[in-house]
């Protein structure tokens, strides 16, 4: 049960997300797509109150429930981010707006360490959203599968890490022009 409301979670925030950007950009009704994107927390705090309901009603812990606590750290943390990520291609495709950036160099490289602060913030996040079910469930075989996700935190905060130490020494190159062709006879 805890996967599929993971999976309707994960759709239902995009949705909000395209629904409120559609609303703001396409129809031209910006109160109605701030509202729309208002939603998107709301369903990380479903998705919160469903594992809570799930192994505080005699459920054993699983990798759903782990999921879904990597997915609660990385909505929070992220969230802001990817609304301003999609913001920015709806105004550039129905709004006129300007062409989202691409960054490379130091200004990429800049990006991937702001990109681990805000992986070490969804850690953060995940680890306290399993410390506090596996408190709140006060039951060590019933939460066990849990304490595994600690170590994948570590491992998924180590990953993003070696990213940005990867793009400090050898940083994001300007994709190449191709040549100009030229004229045929």
């Amino acid at each position: 049960m805890i996967l599929f409301a993971i999976v309707v979670c994960e759709v239902a925030f995009w949705v909000a997300i395209l629904a409120g950007l559609t609303a703001r950009y396409v129809l031209r009704h910006p109160r109605l797509g701030g509202a729309l994107l208002l939603l998107a927390p709301v369903i990380d705090a479903v998705l919160l109150a469903l594992v809570a309901v799930d192994l505080l009603g005699g459920g054993t812990a699983s990798w759903h429930h782990g999921l879904a606590a990597i997915y609660i750290g990385v909505s929070i943390a992220y969230g802001k981010r990817m609304v301003s990520w999609a913001d920015a291609h709806f105004q550039h495709r129905f709004a006129g707006g300007p062409a989202p950036e691409r960054l490379t160099g130091t200004r990429y490289t800049v990006k991937c360490w702001r990109d681990v602060l805000l992986t070490a913030l969804a850690v953060v996040i995940a680890a306290a959203t399993l410390g506090a079910i596996i408190l709140l469930v006060d039951d060590a075989e019933r939460t066990a599968a849990l304490s595994e996700f600690f170590r994948i935190l570590g491992l998924i905060f180590a990953i993003d890490f070696l990213w940005a130490v990867s793009y400090t020494i050898w940083p994001k190159k300007p994709a190449r022009a191709l040549p100009a062709a030229s004229p045929s006879r």
